[in-house]
């Protein structure tokens, strides 16, 4: 435990030298999305809440053609995708998929238009394939690093026995190329290629070039510690320890939690949940196995483990629940964002995990010094708890997929600007995609003042798609502009947009314009 401890305090200072970094987001765009511009721009820039890496941008100018001769460059937080001379008019498709600094990518598609709008589309997200690689994969890792080293771990630190050792070398058996297979998947992601492009060098070479590359490697790394740990020799102990060990600085190296700010508690904390998460789960097979067949170090192997696995459960009662507090933010978002929901899910598998835990040691285990056939029971409690491990590893796997809350940032609203002599009204749309959006209206006079208003309504309508005229009224807000919320568009394509603002009881200004409204 004293080197254990040496090593979180170690990595609490090498998390207190590196840069803060987490999941990137995507906090501007020029030229706006949706907007529709006289002539092509000399480059789109996207900026980011932190530095990222370019993996894939792609053009499609607005006669559908995708391009190759868009010029990609990075700095810091931000990406400049140079547009060509030629670039003719319509709709035009900037679809980017950039690296943030957690390792994972991050994709999306700004859409302008050059003159009069077009039926440009953005590419089809055809992925499912590669998204159930990348999440097999993410499981089988969990499988070798919790159930196998932790297995290991297990024989050779509290059992001080090989007893029921199948499990845990079927494990490190999956986890070894579900590792492998994870850094190619990553690259695949990152990327954006087809899964025909595992037999290329690109997706490797980026993969590793990433945080989550170098701990994929002490992954399987610790797995080959533990496997060599499964043999007798004399140095098995200090082999199974020092795997155990790289369970948790693998996890600790990469990741949403890992690299979430403050890192001087995030990394040290995900480094102990993953030790109490290998200890605890990594005995239950084993333990099946000794109860199966229970015989006088039966007692004392499980009196062992009980205490330690009390010790297991405190850590990660304490560790999941600072992790929790600084990805969530908000007890709502558990019930509000997909990644609250993979929690809730999670804690949910949890609390009965928990409930078994304290029947083994309270109940079970007691009456297995009294009566030899409580060992049965005690049997199927274990394979229960096994049962439920394994559905928190496959729920957990799901975390890849979504951001956490603390890295959700607002889309940039899509901006329209009607200017006339007699008045400047400023729109913004929130967040600019069919389904549901906010508007925000800025009334100014020609001469950029202030414009007063009685009353202000905005009228919307898709003739091309058969939608009417519909007519909303705008309440004034706190903050002097006037809102409109809850507006249901039910399609993407450009809506016709009428602004009546009453200035006096005899003066009505009205403003038209198209808005360009993204599919979802």
């Amino acid at each position: 435990m004293r080197l254990l401890a040496a090593l979180a305090t170690l990595l609490v200072l090498v998390s207190c030298s590196t840069q803060a970094s987490a999941h990137a987001a995507l906090v501007s765009v020029e030229p706006a999305r949706g907007s529709v511009l006289a002539s092509a721009p000399k480059a789109v820039e996207l900026r980011f809440n932190e530095a990222v890496t370019p993996g894939a941008v792609r053009l499609i100018d607005g006669s559908g053609r995708a391009r190759d001769d868009a010029r990609v460059t990075a700095s810091g937080e931000a990406i400049s995708v140079a547009m060509p001379p030629d670039l003719p008019q319509g709709t035009a498709i900037v679809s980017y998929r950039v690296i943030s600094q957690d390792g994972h990518p991050i994709a999306g598609s700004v859409i302008f238009s050059i003159g009069e709008p077009t039926g440009t589309q953005p590419p089809a997200n055809r992925d499912g394939g590669l998204k159930a690689l990348i999440w097999l994969a993410r499981v089988g890792l969990y499988v070798g690093l919790f159930i196998g080293v932790g297995g290991v771990f297990f024989a050779r630190w509290v059992a001080w026995s090989m007893t029921g050792m199948t499990v845990p070398r079927v494990a490190i058996a999956i986890g070894l190329p579900s590792a492998a297979a994870s850094i190619g998947g990553l690259g695949l992601d990152l990327l954006g290629l087809p899964l025909r492009a595992l037999a290329t060098a690109a997706p490797w070479k980026v993969a590793f070039a990433t945080s989550a590359g170098p701990a994929l490697l002490v992954a399987i790394a610790a797995m080959l510690l533990a496997s060599m740990g499964l043999r007798g020799a004399w140095y098995a102990r200090a082999l199974a320890i020092i795997a155990l060990v790289g369970v948790g600085l693998s996890l600790a190296m990469t990741g949403h939690a890992a690299t979430a700010p403050p890192e001087a508690l995030t990394r040290p904390a995900i480094f102990l949940h993953g030790l109490g998460v290998t200890i605890w789960i990594g005995a239950l097979a084993p333990l099946v196995t000794l109860v199966s067949k229970p015989t006088i170090a039966t007692l004392p192997v499980v009196n062992r483990f009980s205490r330690i696995a009390a010790l297991a459960v405190g850590v990660l009662a304490l560790t999941g629940l600072a992790l929790a507090i600084v990805q969530l933010e908000k007890p709502v978002a558990l019930v509000e964002t997909r990644y609250g929901l993979i929690l809730s899910i999670k804690l949910a598998l949890v609390t009965g995990l928990l409930a078994l835990a304290a029947l083994n040691r309270f109940r079970l285990t007691p009456a297995l010094a009294r009566d030899d056939k409580a060992a049965s029971a005690l049997k199927r409690s274990i394979l229960l708890e096994g049962a439920i491990a394994l559905a928190i590893l496959a729920v957990v796997a799901g975390w890849r997929f979504t951001p956490p809350p603390r890295a959700i940032v607002p889309e940039t609203p899509l901006a329209i600007h009607i200017h006339t002599d007699k008045a400047m009204f400023q729109v913004l749309v929130s967040p600019g995609k069919a389904g549901v959006d906010d508007f925000v209206l800025q009334l100014m006079t020609g001469e950029a003042t202030p414009l007063t208003a009685k009353e202000v309504t905005l009228t919307l309508s898709l003739p091309e798609r058969g939608i009417e005229p519909m007519q909303r009224d705008a309440s004034l807000g706190p903050d002097g502009y006037w809102h409109v919320r809850k507006v249901e568009l039910p399609f993407a394509g450009r809506w016709h947009v009428r602004i009546d603002a009453l200035v006096t009881d005899f003066e009505m200004v009205t403003l038209e314009d198209e808005l360009e409204i993204a599919p979802p």
